[in-house]
């Protein structure tokens, strides 16, 4: 038999990020909404563990023991004491070191197909728990939905959605290293008093209400100076979603991906038409939010 699990991509609608901790880790307010790009993982049975992966970008996907789909097949295995004996083939629909918690997704996705095919047993929290060793997006992507992360983004409380967001995303040409973002944040920063990290009570609202307007008011990323200094080209995707439309425009996590929130449906079309054809990014595509998180198919 084998198990096939979907898997949701994110976007940060907030990320504040804190100083750097002395085990070089940042304190985060990371408000996540899971949105409806899927990756899908299946797990078989096999004489030994392998990662085989198709989509857009496979050539990217790491296929040994450093993506995190494997890890997530170890890390169970070791815990209940199964022999991680599987063959896992990720078929990619989120974007490749885009920001959009691409790798978590499939951490994720492996850890719930994997735990459905051995019957460990193990609870939600156990998951949780493991997912949380694995990276700090990857709790998020078990859940999804929309969520609060504390920590480095790991510690999550759920948050309330009180109807559909639109957004349109636009792929750049290249990639962008989230721990290189990261170091840049601190370098812009040095020198400076930076403020502990806090949820905004204004954008949570926004978000219950399902109120597209106060959203857009409150979406902010503190990371997006990094990605722009280290990315300058994102500044004119950013402009050409602005001009088409969008409420706003804001990178997605550690970028290079690019969001736009529209007020409905129509209106993200057009966002998307402009953006294709604006020569500023490489592919574009429209989602709606929120979204579910890992789900056995």
């Amino acid at each position: 038999m084998s198990v096939t699990v979907r898997v949701p991509a994110k976007v940060n609608v907030q990320l504040a990020v804190g100083a750097a901790r002395p085990d070089g880790f940042h304190d985060l307010a990371n408000i996540f909404l899971a949105v409806g790009l899927y990756d899908e993982v299946t797990v078989t049975p096999a004489d030994a563990l392998r990662v085989t992966c198709e989509g857009p970008d496979a050539d990217q996907v790491p296929l040994d023991t450093s993506n995190l789909a494997a890890r997530a097949a170890l890390a169970l295995a070791e815990r209940r004491g199964f022999e991680p004996n599987v063959h896992i083939h990720i078929a990619k629909d989120i974007p490749v070191a885009g920001g959009m918690a691409g790798g978590s997704a499939d951490g994720a996705g492996a850890l719930l197909a994997c735990n459905t095919l051995w019957q460990t047993g193990a609870s939600r929290a156990e998951l949780l728990s493991i997912c949380a060793e694995l990276g700090s997006d990857v709790p998020f992507s078990l859940v999804g939905g929309a969520a609060l992360g504390t920590g480095r983004g790991e510690k999550l409380r759920t948050l309330d959605v009180g109807g559909t967001f639109h957004w349109v995303f636009a792929m750049a040409g290249r990639g962008l290293s989230t721990p290189a973002v990261f170091r840049e944040f601190d370098r812009l920063g040095e020198g400076t008093d930076i403020p502990e990290p806090v949820a905004s009570q204004e954008l949570v609202e926004a978000l219950a209400k399902g109120d597209a307007d106060a959203l857009a008011a409150s979406v902010s990323n503190d990371l997006q100076p990094a990605a722009l200094s280290l990315f300058p080209e994102l500044a004119d995707t950013l402009a050409a979603g602005r001009a088409a439309g969008a409420l706003t425009a804001v990178v997605s996590g550690s970028g290079p991906t690019t969001a736009f929130l529209a007020r409905d449906k129509e209106s993200a079309a057009k966002v998307a038409q402009a953006l294709e054809t604006s020569g500023t990014c490489q592919k574009v595509r429209a989602a709606s939010s929120p979204a579910p998180g890992a789900t056995v198919l």
